[in-house]
């Protein structure tokens, strides 16, 4: 189980296109600070179907894009 599974969960319920999630709301809904490990953990987010889109440092935000929007494309 990894220790973002409650946030790929929050992703997929969510059923957006596209989320913006701050790096203070990922923490909250995953119950834990947001560090670098997250560039390695990202990459299970693809069996939840979304990938993240892009992390901007700047905005401390994270985009996720559902992966079936794309294969519509």
């Amino acid at each position: 189980m990894s220790k973002y599974n409650s946030l790929w969960e929050y992703v997929q319920k969510n059923g957006s296109q596209s989320i913006r999630l701050s790096f203070k709301e990922i923490e909250n809904i995953a119950q834990i600070p947001i560090d670098h490990s997250f560039l390695k953990y990202k990459k299970e987010l693809i069996e939840y179907g979304y990938r993240v889109e892009k992390i901007s440092m700047k905005n401390q935000t994270v985009i996720f894009q559902s992966i079936s929007t794309e294969r519509r494309l």
